[in-house]
């Protein structure tokens, strides 16, 4: 149950979405995915329950404005500001007006007045220095943000908090309201969900005896797949035969998913309906992944995976990272994918030579090497595969990807190097 609280919530973006690309090149961070939900379901639960307000980058605000619907306000109540990155894992009392959250020096969140909200902008939180000035200028008394709330810094850090919150918010263990068909195994009932108009087929496996295993509204598990708690499958999601979805995987609405998965998260409306393995990896929208397209998520040598951001390498300090997925790329039969590598959005990687460990957005990889996908392309074959799940490619989507491809062009030059 979300804390109760006078104050309305807004959530704001900050430089930091830049090391969570490709995955923020077409939502804002609060969209991302972890557990059960989304950074931004994580803020409505624990931190007072009424989204009213979003600061974002301009090419983000139309098309966020058709896909997130935001509560009214509650008049004459005073604003906590949430950094978008914010992930809150418990029920927390928002800070006093006049004191600001912070993380390694970042802001996490800032309770201001009423009447000083209208003067806020997006560009404001966006600029590092320009933040820091009007935080020392308006006296924000500074407090170490609580324990329940941290920032997301890397694509890496949901993949790495997906089994903690996967173990915090499967609660509802026990229930079958779903239909279990005859021949089906499930160990340690008690830790499994199956939602209402969700199908578990004869012979799959639902193993929770290591953690929960939620199941949500329409998804259908065929039959011999194997699902190893904890893990979600999220609703419309369909499990193909055969399938291994291993422990600490969280797969969003409406995929089809095959082969075997582990530690991973789709965030949804993604293909991986072949053999092959995807481990530790992040997969955003409209992503389909080849036949025998497999992910490498720890390096020979056993060290720490180097993952380039933006085609700048960063070291993860991990050990187990896979692959980070931009929305709207394909990847063809047999490929494969290196340790942390990053494949940008709507990028297409046709290839049996080895996939460079950075790829850029609308790059086109094929075994005579790296050329630019036409815009236009891109566009139209995302509207056809969105078409196929009755989804509609609106105008300001489009006009967004066309945004996209130009500003990552800048962005991720190094990758084109």
């Amino acid at each position: 149950m979300a804390v109760v609280t006078g104050m309305n919530i807004g959530l704001f973006e900050d430089r930091g979405y830049r090391d969570l690309l490709p995955l923020t090149w077409l939502r804002p961070a609060c969209e991302l995915r972890c557990g059960l939900d989304r950074l931004i379901d994580k803020v409505r639960a624990h931190l007072g329950g009424r989204v009213a307000r979003l600061w974002l980058r301009e090419l983000l605000r139309e098309t966020v404005a058709e896909r997130l619907t935001l509560d009214a306000p509650a008049p004459g109540a005073d604003w906590c500001l949430v950094n978008a990155r914010a992930m809150v894992t418990a029920d927390v009392r928002p800070p006093e007006v006049g004191t600001a959250w912070l993380q390694g020096g970042t802001l996490v969140a800032v309770s201001v007045r009423r009447e000083d909200v209208d003067l806020l902008t997006p560009e404001l939180f966006l600029d590092e220095d320009a933040l820091q000035n009007w935080l020392h200028a308006r006296g924000f008394r500074p407090e170490h943000a609580p324990d329940p709330i941290c920032l997301v810094s890397y694509p890496w850090d949901l993949v790495l908090a997906n089994r903690n919150e996967l173990l915090r918010q499967c609660r509802f263990g026990g229930e079958q309201g779903g239909r279990v068909y005859p021949g089906a195994h499930l160990l340690n009932e008690r830790e499994i969900y199956v939602a209402p108009g969700a199908r578990v087929k004869p012979g799959v496996v639902l193993d929770a005896e290591e953690g929960p295993i939620h199941i949500d509204r329409d998804a259908c598990v065929q039959p011999n797949a194997v699902l190893v708690g904890p893990c979600y499958i999220g609703p419309g999601t369909l499990i193909r035969p055969g399938a291994v979805i291993r422990e600490n995987t969280a797969i969003g609405p409406v995929c089809k998913v095959g082969g075997e998965v582990e530690d991973s998260i789709m965030q949804g409306y993604s293909n991986k309906q072949h053999d092959g393995f995807l481990g530790h990896s992040y997969v955003a929208e409209w992503v389909n992944l080849g036949a025998d397209t497999v992910t490498s998520d720890l390096k020979n040598t056993y060290g720490t995976v180097r993952v380039y951001v933006n085609g700048v390498g960063v070291e993860s300090g991990q050990h187990f990272i896979g692959a980070i997925i931009g929305d709207h790329t394909k990847t063809g039969i047999g490929t494969i994918l290196p340790t942390g590598g990053v494949l940008g959005v709507a990028a297409n990687v046709f290839t049996q030579a080895a996939v460079p460990r950075f790829v850029p957005s609308f790059a086109w990889l094929t075994d005579a090497g790296l050329t630019t996908c036409r815009v236009d392309k891109a566009v139209h074959i995302a509207q056809i595969v969105m078409a196929r799940r009755d989804v509609h490619l609106s105008d300001a989507q489009v006009t967004l990807l066309r945004q996209v491809a130009e500003l990552a062009r800048d962005v991720e030059a190094a990758g084109w190097a």
